[in-house]
């Protein structure tokens, strides 16, 4: 067994890591950027080293530097985690060419599926079905739409180097697809050096089937059965379970199968997920599910394998990475109940997901029966700009399916995050979609219906009045003197806009403000005072930066006359590409940036205004 690793990764999967480690006994050692140098993982560590700046690639994308933390801090081994260079297999030789054990598959493995084209090329020499699609080396734009209109749309536009969603589109008609094209390209050239893309006929009723497989160095490999991660917004995935709805034994044991040939075939050892997409229409049947690609890492939603199987699979890594054989053999593994996980994010639903930073001043994560949370902050810590802004996985468990979606729907009902926004309650709803309640949603449910998921809505009157409550002082409380009326409500502030709240029960205050929680959201409540605001908005014309990020294209000229919806600028930022619209027809009055400019949180970009007449 390996005494000591280094975690080349941060925030909830080093913290992951760490935990697993230290009751093997395992010394660890974080690295850490100089946003982090306060982080979760730093603190949790045996020993910490810092390796540069805050973005990524001058620090935790800088191979160099992790492995030379390895050597001065005598860690043997290296575990990448998920992301940043964990699917690098130049970074995994380096490891292995410094003298570290390398955590993780062979670098030939991540080399033979890194490429998603060369790697469905290899599934069809080994028998495992693949969708129908384009492969070629041609990456000419004219020559991809041809491809596109032979595949027949609608297609999806796929980096061959990409993953987590990024580097990928849907096209529905040969109108868009120079489009989409040009901007999966920019995506995956940007996130991950790569601009090659891929064409894939898009299944009009897909579900996303993904089983998680194990090898060791002893030739063995197992599946510890599959995941159905099929709710996804923009093709990264919202909520996972285990195992999927509606998979008969007899599907199951040709999917899985499926994936341990995936696996032999590229002579695999450590976790890895072989990922399927399925044709739903008709149910889970074996002959309409196609492999898409295989992801050589652990992976985010590894703890609802977790859950129903009883492992532990970050063990299970450094155990094979330690030369041991695996724990189980296939006929040891079985499946105990039903797991989900959801992926609580710093993002505001009503405002288009855009992500939100800022300070966890306020941080409550509800817990039940059943109930698991992987995390990589505590309240007082920040989230920034510069990473995925996940702030935990909350994962339940339960002997069936509605047990554990009842339990996980609990847990982010009593999740409470303040002034940072979350999805919490959009994932709540999710959770009670009909489609989701009768286990048979395709990865299409959020862009049907996800508007309906992300609206906002107020808290309850009972919700307010009890936060109302802590703002009067008992000595204005209803009740409390003669001849009161026994019920009367007082003006307050939500949010900043003006409410009126009843004060129906005991007063506790007074304090200076009190937050509002309920179904997973949150809000600020305060005395009543007049506010006034004189920032530009999107109602007077002025586009302002949603969040701080990079221009990377200028779709329009000052003096242009725009229309309603027209694409004006293009931001990235986290590793997403977000676009900026215009709110009404008119013209470009002003042109406040150029493509390239880095830009903080409400810069003027731009300003519109209406056409004169």
């Amino acid at each position: 067994m390996l005494e000591s690793i280094l975690i080349a990764n941060r925030g909830e999967i080093a913290c992951r890591i760490i935990r697993t480690a230290k009751r093997l006994g395992l010394r660890t050692v974080a690295v850490y950027s100089e946003a982090d140098a306060q982080a979760m993982h730093v603190a949790q560590a045996d020993q910490a080293v810092a390796i540069g700046a805050a973005p990524p690639r001058e620090s935790y994308l800088v191979g160099e530097r992790i492995i030379a933390a390895a050597l001065e801090t005598g860690a043997q081994a290296v575990h990448p985690g998920y992301g940043f260079l964990s699917e690098n297999a130049e970074f995994a030789q380096a490891v292995i060419d410094a003298g570290l054990v390398w955590i993780g598959p062979p670098p030939s493995a991540i080399s033979a599926m890194g490429l998603k084209d060369a790697a469905k090329a290899l599934m069809q020499q080994a028998g495992v079905p693949t969708t129908p699609g384009y492969l070629g080396e041609n990456q000419d734009a004219d020559w991809l739409a041809q491809e596109a209109a032979k595949v027949g749309y609608p297609v999806l536009i796929k980096a061959v180097a990409g993953g987590g969603g990024k580097g990928m589109r849907l096209v529905e008609q040969a109108a868009d697809f120079a489009d989409a094209l040009a901007s999966c390209q920019r995506e995956a050239a940007a996130a991950f050096g790569n601009a090659h893309v891929l064409i894939e006929k898009y299944i009009l009723s897909p579900r996303h089937i993904e089983v998680q497989v194990f090898g060791d160095a002893h030739g063995n490999v197992v599946h510890l059965f599959e995941r159905d991660c099929s709710l996804q917004r923009r093709h990264q995935k919202v909520i996972e379970e285990a195992p999927a709805p509606g998979m008969d034994e007899a599907t199951r044991a040709a999917v899985c199968q499926a994936a341990v040939r995936a696996a032999q075939a590229v002579g695999y050892q450590g976790a890895g997920t072989v990922e399927f997409i399925a044709d739903g229409s008709e149910g889970l049947r074996a002959d309409r599910i196609w492999f898409m690609e295989m992801n050589t890492r652990l992976q985010v939603e590894h703890p609802v394998t977790e859950a129903i199987t009883g492992v532990d699979l970050v063990e299970w890594q450094i155990r094979v990475a330690s030369g041991e054989p695996l724990p189980r053999t296939q006929q040891d593994l079985s499946i105990q109940g039903w797991a989900m996980e959801a992926r609580l994010y710093a993002e505001d639903p009503a405002k288009g997901f855009l992500p939100s930073i800022g300070r966890l001043d306020h941080l409550h994560f509800g817990m039940g029966e059943g109930g698991r949370i992987d995390t990589g902050v505590t309240q007082g810590d920040t989230i920034t700009p510069f990473y995925d802004p996940m702030i935990a996985k909350v994962i339940a468990h339960g002997p069936t399916r509605d047990d554990a979606r009842r339990r996980l729907s609990a847990m982010l009902d009593q999740t409470a995050v303040w002034p940072v926004r979350t999805n919490a309650a959009f994932l709540t709803r999710a959770l009670a979609h009909p489609q989701f309640v009768a286990g048979t949603v395709d990865t299409g449910v959020i862009g049907r219906d996800g508007v309906m998921m992300a609206q906002a809505v107020a808290p309850s009157p009972a919700a307010l009045a009890r936060a109302a409550a802590r703002l009067v002082a008992p000595s204005l409380a209803p009740g409390l003197r003669l001849n009161s009326p026994p019920r009367r409500t007082a003006r307050f502030l939500l949010d900043g806009a003006a409410i009126d709240v009843a004060l129906d029960r005991p007063a506790s205050g007074p304090a200076q403000s009190s937050l509002v929680c309920e179904g997973g959201q949150t809000w600020l409540l305060e005395p009543w005072h007049h506010t006034a605001s004189d920032a530009a908005s999107a109602g007077d014309g002025a586009i302002l930066a949603p969040m701080p990020g990079r221009v990377i294209a200028v779709s329009v000229a000052q003096g242009e006359v725009v229309a309603k919806g027209q694409k004006l600028l293009t931001l990235e930022a986290m590793k997403m590409e977000h676009t900026l619209l215009a709110p009404f027809d008119g013209v470009v009055a002003a042109l406040e940036t150029q493509a390239g400019a880095q830009v903080q949180v409400d810069a003027l970009l731009a300003r519109i205004v209406q056409k004169e007449d």
